[in-house]
């Protein structure tokens, strides 16, 4: 009998530790904003790069396509073209938005909010996401305020990615 109860003990404990049942219990530690299962919203990260580099910030974002698809922070990520998706794989932390791709001007208030993917900036090499063009329109009247009061607050609104339900 103790032997039975020991078995059924550590089973319970390894389906608590494994990945789907922690997320379940206990949250995802590095929730991607994800809509319909791809990370913001099905769009190539990589792409927004080659965008601003080209001078196009107010370009819309370029949709991914599941034919080049990458995990990366649990999250499925879409690209356009397998290039894109090389560039995604060889550095995903250098292409991955900031704020796990919430909205950055939202991040800067305290909050977390859904994402318009073609409300965007790289800044400073880094992916800047907003809730829509208007609210982009404020969070760039002071973008190095926005980000670093964003950046203040992310360690706590990370936290709450962490909770069951989040």
């Amino acid at each position: 009998m103790r032997n039975i109860v020991m078995f059924l003990a550590v089973l319970v404990g390894a389906v608590l530790l494994s990945g789907t049942a922690h997320a379940q219990f206990f949250g995802k530690k590095d929730f991607i904003y994800e809509k319909d299962g791809h990370a913001i919203d099905g769009y190539d990260t990589v792409a927004y790069f080659d965008l601003a580099a080209n001078g196009q910030t107010e370009s819309n974002g370029v949709k991914g396509s599941t034919n080049f698809s990458a995990t990366y922070e649990g999250a499925t990520w879409l690209f356009s073209s397998q290039a894109n998706l090389d560039k995604f794989n060889a550095e995903p932390a250098k292409y991955a938005p900031a704020y796990n791709g919430y909205c950055a001007y939202a991040a800067a208030k305290g909050s977390l909010a859904k994402i318009d993917p073609n409300a965007w900036r790289v800044v400073d090499g880094k992916l800047y996401l907003n809730f829509s063009k208007a609210v982009q329109r404020r969070w760039l009247k002071d973008v190095p305020g926005h980000i670093a009061e964003a950046d203040a607050n992310w360690p706590e609104l990370r936290t709450k990615l962490a909770e069951p339900g989040a």
